[in-house]
Formats: C-alpha cells, structure tokens, sequence
C-alpha cells in the first residue's frame, strides 16, 4: 500500500511538472507571435506637410503647410514597409500661411496658372532604404529625393527640395511674382521669387 502511494505520488509530481511546462512553452510559443505580429501603421491625422519658399535675393523664407493630406493608413512590418509605396493627395485649396492676402496670391497666381491646379499627387518609394516622392504637379510627374530620419523607429522626419522648373511651374513663379512684386523686393530694389521650395514631411507611425 505504501509502495502504491508512493508511485501516485511521484506520477502526480510528474504530471503536474509537464502541464507547466507546457504551459510555458505555450506562453513563450504566443509571446513570439505577439512580437512578430507587431506592425508599423502609417496615418494622415499623424502626417503633415511643411514648406519654405524664397523671395528677396537674400532668400529670405516663407513658411507654410497644407493643412489636409489625403492617403489610406497603411501599415507594415518596418517603417520602410510602412512608408514605401503609399498614395498620397493635398489639395492646393488647404494651403496656409496665417496670411489670408499671401494664400489667396498664392492660390490664384500661382497654383491657378498650372494645370490640373486642383490637387497635387504621388506616391512614397523606398529602394535601398532610399526614399523618394513620385510627385505630380502642372501635368508632370518627377521624382523627389528625401533625405530621411527615423527616431526610435516611430518619428519620421522626410526633407527635400523641389525646383520647380522640374514640373514646369517657371510661368506660375513669373505669375506669382507679378502680383508680389513690390513684396518680393530687397534692400537691392531687386524683386526675386526662388524657383527651390524646401518641403518637410513629418509623421509618427502608431503600432497595430
């Protein structure tokens, strides 16, 4: 009898050493699903659109953004996954400045001499870990290249310049300028709109 309870006493010992252990293991087994199940989500509420553009032959600046930037999240297994091929649209009317004379000049004289001057749009390219903008504008499409910074693989921070004799828009520059002539003037007495208007991206990728 002794003999007996002994044995019950050692297969329960062992029974219960293997329930926890397999219980362990399907732990650890749904950890590591959890952890490769980790996605980068890209959103336009966490993106904006900045840009600098030049008068004066000292080059002083003109800051601004587009208030709406139109693309579907989109998510992926890195940032790089995330970003690469994403469609985006900005409607030329959510231009802003804080000035409502400037965005009004800026929306009819210049924007209102391209064509198509409703919408600019394009896609993010990622290849090699370099990134560019596929951007279409006044009926051309061009690439622009972005130099990219990624802080603690959430924060992304994307610059570029455009030029804008890339996409055609010499004639929107010269429209624009006629209307801000005496604005754009320096000490010099020159008038001078720059055809570089330095653009910054920034987004914050959420996980899923």
């Amino acid at each position: 009898m002794k003999h007996l309870k002994l044995t019950l006493l050692a297969l329960t010992i062992i029974f219960t050493s293997a329930c926890k252990n397999d219980i362990k293991e399907e732990k650890k087994s749904n950890e590591k699903e959890e952890v490769s199940e980790v996605m980068f989500v890209v959103k336009p509420e966490g993106t904006s659109v900045k840009w600098t553009a030049y008068k004066t032959t000292e080059k002083k600046p003109v800051n601004g953004e587009f208030a709406i930037l139109n693309f579907d999240a989109k998510k992926g297994a890195t940032p790089q996954d995330a970003l690469n091929n994403l469609e985006f649209s900005i409607p030329v009317n959510s231009l802003f400045t804080k000035d409502e004379v400037r965005d009004s000049k800026l929306k009819a004289s210049f924007f209102g001499a391209m064509l198509n001057t409703e919408l600019i749009s394009g896609k993010i390219k990622v290849t090699d870990n370099k990134y560019v903008a596929s951007i279409t504008m006044n009926g051309a499409t061009n690439d622009l290249p972005l130099d990219v910074s990624i802080l603690e693989e959430r924060r992304v921070k994307m610059n570029g310049v455009l030029n804008l004799k890339d996409w055609n828009a010499l004639d929107a520059l010269t429209s624009l300028n006629k209307v801000c002539f005496d604005l754009h003037k320096g000490p010099d007495g020159v008038s001078k709109t720059w055809e570089n208007v330095a653009i910054e991206i920034n987004t914050y990728l959420r996980e899923k």
